[in-house]
């Protein structure tokens, strides 16, 4: 008996102890309290944490068997706290708060329930906007759990039909992976590990390519087809690049967890229990950037880079995740890669530093003002002048700009290179010689990652400004020409329309952006919408009534060109 009683005061005094040497510690989040937010069959096309261009998944993608106009529930008891409509992100989305302090939305819907869709229309007609960002009163629009809210859709950022649903806490707005709430998914298969890389840390991630090795699996472990890595550096990192599926699906998900050791030491990891969308950016630094941008696979890091914040990641005290091999010994690696439902696949490999040969690198050949994380970078010549906040970059480099000449435009200023990814908007300032009263028309156009993009520039003392989150090729134009403006279908001068229908219009304005767009009937705004920036396209409402009626459509692009068109039209 007294031998029992000791072994378990032993266990009780040990526990602490044990569990504050865990990396990562389970949060028990509510289980069961959410249902299935979709009227379909329990299923998903993506999950919390996936890795997208720039950013992480934010939620589940629930299957809504490839059809729009699928009924979407209430996941819980709660009110209506904010609706939010865009072309391009959610589209049509709903937020719920609920009374145990979190918050469901729901994205990418077609059509809201009712009640809803007749108070959100009367809002946007007092806004003059139909894009909005509402928040409802306190308790205005209650729900209970199961009740029908909207149908679902394609709409804003979506390339295909599904429901985008999120759980967040609604103090902080940070965003929970649904996955940890007892949600009916089932799962029961580990995630696959596909390959493994290895940085020299040294120098810059972004200045070195890795040494990539395929993997195989031997007994249930995976490992390098050379299980002993010999290398030439005195510091390393890895990354992996993995996938996870669930029972029944052939989808390749998000992994949920990686963890590091180090001769059995848990060092270092990354866990997708919760990210902010002040964060999801980092994806850039939780990736080997340059190798996917130039259309390699993603590796995921497993050592936090020098320029990101916790978020995801978390390292022992002694260690952040690289590996030294100063000690010339073989270091015992293993690599344990978890699904969000503890399924769990290792990776178990061993390496030693390799001196034989002296490999000549070419790291010492770099030119350039060098970048720091961490610090202000400034770079100023006589036509070119940029400014990187502290927390604009992730990892060092040496920064170039070069510059050439387009015929009988403006100069091309390539800054940096686009392998490397920046986190903060930072303002970039070119040198113009234009006349003054040009000034207020100039833009400044980005090219980056195959994309063209476009900003107003403001001018400053004879330098034109503006603000950018990629490296890339610049270049200052004068846009004097206005948007051109075109109906769509049927609808002319002279039109008779029916009692119901729509009335739509493409604008373009030279490949760059439309600023804004209004229709007027008799002097009454109407309510266009621009779902996915295609077609705007009015509904016709109660603010078209039968009898002859004009219609002005007026629209302005990045610098203010405007186009009026008139047209008179008769609705029978």
């Amino acid at each position: 008996m007294l031998k029992q009683l000791i072994c378990y005061l032993t266990i009780i005094f040990l526990l602490p102890v044990v569990l504050k040497a865990q990396l990562f510690q389970r949060t028990n989040y509510p289980q069961q309290y959410f249902q299935w937010p979709v009227g379909t069959k329990v299923g998903i096309v993506a999950n919390f944490g996936e890795l997208r261009p720039n950013h992480y998944h934010m939620g589940l993608d629930c299957r809504t068997d490839g059809r729009v106009n699928v009924p979407v529930y209430a996941a819980a008891e709660g009110y209506i706290a904010k609706v939010h409509i865009d072309p391009t992100g959610f589209g049509r989305a709903i937020y719920i708060n609920h009374p145990n302090g979190l918050t469901t939305l729901y994205a990418h819907l077609n059509g809201f329930y009712p009640a809803l869709e007749e108070y959100i229309t009367d809002q946007q007609y007092k806004k003059k906007s139909w894009e909005i960002d509402i928040t409802l009163p306190v308790n205005f629009l209650k729900v209970n759990k199961g009740d029908f809210i909207a149908y679902s859709g394609n709409t804003g950022g979506s390339q295909g039909p599904h429901l985008h649903f999120e759980i967040r806490d609604t103090k902080t707005d940070k965003v929970l992976n649904p996955l940890l709430f007892g949600l009916p998914i089932e799962d029961n298969i580990a995630p696959d590990i596909l390959r493994l890389s290895v940085y020299d840390r040294r120098y810059s991630t972004y200045e070195q390519t890795p040494t990539i090795f395929s993997l195989k699996k031997i007994n249930g472990i995976y490992q390098p087809t050379t299980r002993l890595l010999k290398v030439n550096a005195d510091k390393i990192s890895f990354a992996i690049s993995a996938f996870d599926r669930y029972s029944g699906s052939t989808n390749q998900n998000g992994i949920f967890s990686a963890e590091l050791y180090d001769n059995d030491e848990s060092i270092a990891g990354f866990e997708m229990d919760s990210i902010s969308y002040d964060e999801t950016r980092y994806l850039n630094a939780h990736i080997d950037f340059k190798t996917r941008n130039n259309g390699g696979p993603f590796l995921q890091h497993l050592s936090r880079l020098p320029g990101y914040n916790d978020g995801i990641y978390k390292c022992s005290k002694q260690h952040d995740g690289v590996i030294d091999l100063r000690d010339n010994e073989i270091h015992h690696i293993k690599v344990v890669i978890k699904d969000a439902n503890q399924n769990s696949s290792v990776l178990s490999f061993e390496v030693i530093k390799f001196t034989e040969g002296n490999k000549n690198t070419g790291f010492n050949k770099r030119i350039g003002q060098l970048f720091k994380p961490g610090n202000v970078n400034i770079y100023e010549s006589e036509s070119v002048m940029l400014y990187l906040p502290e927390k604009c970059i992730y990892d060092s480099f040496h920064f170039m700009m070069n510059q050439s000449h387009s015929g009988i435009n403006e100069n091309i200023y390539s800054v940096n290179n686009e392998n490397i990814p920046i986190q903060q908007y930072f303002p970039i300032r070119i040198k113009g010689n234009f006349n003054l009263k040009d000034s207020n028309k100039i833009l400044m156009k980005m090219m980056a990652h195959g994309k063209e993009k476009y900003n107003k520039a403001i001018c400053k003392n004879g330098w034109f400004e503006s603000s950018w989150r990629d490296f890339g090729k610049y270049q200052l134009l004068i846009d004097t020409i206005p948007p051109s403006v075109h109906p769509i279908g049927s609808f002319k001068e002279g039109a008779r329309l029916s009692s119901a229908g729509s009335i739509m219009f493409s604008a373009s304005d030279n490949g760059k952006n439309i600023a804004e767009f209004n229709g007027l009937i008799d002097g009454q705004w109407i309510l266009f919408s621009n779902d996915k920036k295609g077609a705007f396209i009015y509904k016709i409402d109660k603010y078209c009534t039968e009898g002859e009626h004009n219609l002005k459509i007026i629209v302005k692009d990045l610098v203010g060109n405007t186009t009026v068109k008139n047209f008179s039209f008769t609705r029978q």
